[in-house]
């Protein structure tokens, strides 16, 4: 099974986000220990980089980000992505539809994602943490 984890369920464990913490450490341990090919996207980076600066020194940012790429293939942005993303009118935020894009690059089989209702006209099949699970139990 093919998961695009969406930034929010990364930050969810990186901040130690209560009560969400739980579920979104359970999805990166299934990709850290392989049962499930874990991706993530390239802006999801520098987005992790941004939001974690109050929590975390640059070296300890650099040390977390680093740790993701044992466990999670990226998915780049290129141009095709981006026209593609700026083309669907079908979604209200453009992270959201490029994480769409990302995903749609591994046929992944979900995006797994707190904001499952953001996603409602993606491509590939947006899941809550606690739906992924079961899934992939």
């Amino acid at each position: 099974m093919t998961a695009l984890i969406d930034t929010n369920i990364i930050l969810d464990v990186f901040l130690k986000r209560i009560p969400f913490y739980e579920m979104s450490y359970k999805i990166l341990n299934m990709c850290k220990n392989g049962s499930v090919n874990g991706i993530i996207s390239a802006h999801s980076v520098s987005n992790i980089w941004y939001i974690s600066r109050k929590d975390f020194n640059d070296d300890e940012r650099r040390t977390l980000i680093k740790a993701l790429f044992d466990c999670f293939e990226v998915s780049s942005l290129n141009k095709q992505k981006l026209l593609s993303a700026i083309d669907r009118t079908d979604f209200s935020d453009f992270e959201d539809c490029l994480q769409d894009e990302c995903a749609q690059e591994f046929d992944a089989d979900f995006i797994v994602t707190r904001n499952v209702k953001d996603f409602a006209h993606s491509t590939v099949k947006a899941v809550s943490p606690e739906e992924f699970i079961q899934l992939a139990g």
